[in-house]
């Protein structure tokens, strides 16, 4: 039978600290959300009060209800379903393909092509001409400004391409010699193998997309029908800022009959925004540690 070895001092306090390290960035991290998320299941003019930490005073279900049925927050939660899923799927699929392309050693384009992308990370045209590319391609008040600009991201495609990179030369070679094409050696080989980093790169594309609000408000302002979900909090804030404080307006909204105050609108539709990609997370949080593993280990 073994003997556990005796532990040092200074382990025991390493550890010690290592543990209170992580508690405290738990609490940080957790404490705002369940704030928030306390504030959104409690009486909208009791929440005027304060005093709300972890667990709602007067507990309703009102501020969800009246957000919910509002038309324009179902149809904006409808375009950012619809943004996320169709870049993230195939912004996803065509950055693997353009970044296997750029992988072979065999295409005489492929240092050419990376340096475009590369250069386009340190040098853009700035905002206002590609407003007016956009304008002059009919991508202002368009859904399709939200997806076709975002399809390839040189960022990604250099993460995908160093992951194809490292993967053995001798399952492209042994595939051509079976008389496989380019695109089936993609599909059927490459595109398996890259789960890892292709969910990585999905989770980083899915986030950006469904919080993204600022090429909203450049684009398609003007049409409520093309708003999406982030952009509805992004006014909600914007509104809910210039009232912040205001005792006098919240009571007078009291007066006035209604039950639902700025602060806890801001705090429902911030968790409306916030609680669905945060389900999606976990089922894919597998792949995203093993991406990353794979990324930072050169061997």
């Amino acid at each position: 039978m073994l003997l556990k070895p005796k532990r040092k001092l200074e382990d025991i306090l390493l550890d010690t600290f290592i543990y209170l390290s992580l508690f405290f960035l738990i609490v940080v991290t957790l404490y705002p959300f369940l704030h928030t998320l306390a504030v959104s299941f409690n009486d909208g003019l009791d929440s005027i009060k304060g005093g709300i930490y972890l667990w709602p005073r007067k507990f309703t279900t009102f501020n969800y209800k009246t957000m919910l049925t509002r038309t324009q927050t179902f149809h904006a939660a409808w375009i950012s379903v619809a943004r996320t899923l169709l870049v993230t799927v195939f912004g996803t699929f065509f950055t693997a393909m353009l970044a296997y392309v750029v992988s072979r050693k065999d295409f005489v384009l492929r240092k050419f092509i990376s340096f475009i992308y590369v250069l386009t990370m340190y040098v853009s045209g700035g905002l206002i001409p590609t407003y007016f590319l956009y304008q002059k391609l009919g991508l202002t008040n368009n859904f399709w400004v939200y997806v076709l600009p975002g399809l390839v991201h040189a960022f990604n495609l250099i993460i995908i391409r160093t992951y194809i990179h490292d993967l053995p030369e001798s399952l492209v070679e042994s595939a051509k010699i079976d008389g496989a094409s380019e695109l089936t050696i993609f599909l059927r080989i490459i595109l398996p193998l890259c789960k890892p980093v292709l969910a990585t790169i999905a989770i980083f594309t899915a986030v950006y997309h469904w919080n993204a609000w600022w090429d909203v408000f450049l684009y398609n302002s003007s049409n409520p029908a093309l708003s999406t979900l982030a952009y509805e909090l992004q006014k909600v804030l914007a509104s809910a800022q210039s009232m912040s404080g205001s005792m006098e307006q919240a009571m007078s909204q009291a007066a006035a009959g209604s039950q639902i105050t700025p602060r806890a609108i801001r705090a429902t539709m911030t968790i409306i925004v916030t609680v669905p990609i945060a389900v999606i997370y976990p089922f894919l949080q597998k792949y995203f540690v093993h991406g990353l593993t794979l990324g930072g280990v050169k061997e």
